[in-house]
C-alpha cells in the first residue's frame, strides 16, 4: 500500500466516521430531552455546522419530515470520490504514486 492509497483510506475514514455521527444525530432528535445532553450538545456542534446549509435550501416536507441529513451524507460521499480524484491528479502530476 502505497502513501498516496493510505492517505485517502484516512480521509474514507474519516468520512465514515462523519456519516455515522450525523446518523446518530439524527436518530437523537426521535428521543426526547436527548439533544439536551452533554452527548447530544457535543454531536450538534460537530455535525450542525455541515447541516445547516442543507437545512437553508432543503425545507421539511410537510412541516415535519426534514431530509436534508440524508441529501448532506450523499453530498459527503460525492464530496470524498470528488477529493480523491483531485489528490490522484496533483500525486500525478508531481509522480507520486
Amino acid at each position: 500500500m502505497t502513501a498516496l492509497d493510505q492517505v485517502i483510506g484516512y480521509l474514507y475514514n474519516l468520512q465514515y466516521i462523519y456519516s455515522w455521527l450525523i446518523l446518530i444525530y439524527v436518530l437523537m432528535s426521535w428521543l426526547p430531552n436527548v439533544r439536551q445532553s452533554y452527548i447530544g450538545e457535543l454531536l450538534g456542534k460537530i455535525v450542525e455546522p455541515y447541516l445547516k446549509p442543507f437545512r437553508r435550501i432543503i425545507p421539511p416536507i410537510g412541516g415535519v419530515l426534514d431530509i436534508s441529513p440524508i441529501i448532506a451524507w450523499y453530498a459527503l460521499r460525492f464530496l470524498m470520490k470528488g477529493l480523491e480524484e483531485v489528490i490522484r491528479f496533483v500525486a500525478g502530476l508531481f509522480g507520486v504514486s
